[in-house]
């Protein structure tokens, strides 16, 4: 276990690293769950254009239900291991490019677990209209970097919060799928 985790903090340094303080300010922003409101606002548009209001705000209401758990499920993980953060991590903190501080724990990533989670609860769903919905995972991919980029996660905490994140929006989804021919919701 030893080895993985110091496997873990020197793909860390190489992909914090690969970072210059020139676009420190591009992924502050990006880290942000606010700024991303036009992409949600899009994907919510093209979901309501097929499926309607008010199947669109049962989705909404199952992606509030999904996002409170994946987050209450990662702070019990992060309070359970109590893994340092990178900047917080004297391994680390002093040969990284800190861009950012946190004092809470880093294992595993709620932005990586949130953002996979309610990606593939969406891209469940919307798959079927849509050609090209596989670019909803550039979403998860570049916010959650961004938390390697700013030194607060380990590249182990963002893919842990992947496969959790991944697994909740797939049970998520089967369970709007049974809710939806259940109560002839789903068309």
């Amino acid at each position: 276990m030893e080895q993985l985790v110091n496997l873990d903090k020197e793909l860390f340094v190489f992909l914090n690293g690969l970072g210059a303080t020139p676009f420190d300010a591009f992924w502050q922003i990006i880290t942000k769950q606010i700024n991303w409101a036009p992409f949600f606002i899009a994907v919510f548009y093209l979901l309501q254009r097929k499926i309607g209001w008010k199947n669109l705000g049962i989705i909404i209401l199952f992606l509030a239900v999904l996002i409170t758990f994946t987050d209450q499920i990662t702070n019990l993980f992060k309070n359970t291991f109590e893994r340092l953060r990178p900047c917080n991590d004297i391994d680390v903190n002093q040969i990284a490019r800190i861009v950012e501080e946190r004092s809470s724990f880093s294992f595993f990533s709620g932005h990586a677990a949130n953002s996979m989670a309610s990606t593939m609860f969406v891209f469940l769903i919307i798959r079927k209209f849509y050609k090209h919905t596989y670019l909803l995972f550039l979403f998860p991919l570049i916010f959650a970097y961004s938390r390697i980029y700013l030194g607060l996660h380990f590249p182990g905490d963002i893919l842990t919060g992947y496969l959790f994140g991944g697994t909740f929006g797939f049970m998520f989804y089967k369970s709007y799928m049974f809710f939806g021919k259940k109560y002839n919701f789903i068309k």
